[in-house]
């Protein structure tokens, strides 16, 4: 069974691997998401930033979600900066997905000396 968006996550990827070998670990989640921005501009992959996604129950309104980056309109990415990677971390990148009906969440976790990456799938 081939990857979901297996590209554009291969690209995704490389931009983030490119952050985590010229940072490291030890900064907060905001400077690592402008410093991956800067490499998703230069690598000419489209995102937008802190989207906010209406949560929808029974067809109403019931609250809010903000994404860190959404990627070309396919791809939720966490970004983290945690001793690890977590249940909690995985359930909200589902979340996400639900909310958003899109089937690929990427969580990347900075704060690793090796960077650590889950892709979190959403069957229809």
């Amino acid at each position: 069974m081939p990857l979901i968006h297996a590209e554009l996550s291969e690209r995704i990827i490389g931009c983030c691997i490119t952050v985590h070998r010229s940072l490291g670990p030890g900064f907060l989640e905001k400077i690592y998401e402008e410093a991956l921005s800067h490499e998703l501009d230069r690598a000419g992959v489209r995102y937008e930033r802190q989207k906010t996604i209406v949560v929808l129950y029974d067809g109403k309104p019931v609250g809010e979600h903000r994404v860190d980056l959404l990627v070309e309109g396919l791809v939720v990415l966490e970004l983290k900066a945690t001793s690890a990677i977590d249940g909690a971390h995985l359930a909200t990148a589902r979340s996400y997905l639900k909310a958003t009906s899109l089937q690929l969440a990427l969580v990347v976790n900075f704060a690793r000396p090796t960077l650590d990456i889950r892709r979190v799938v959403l069957t229809q």
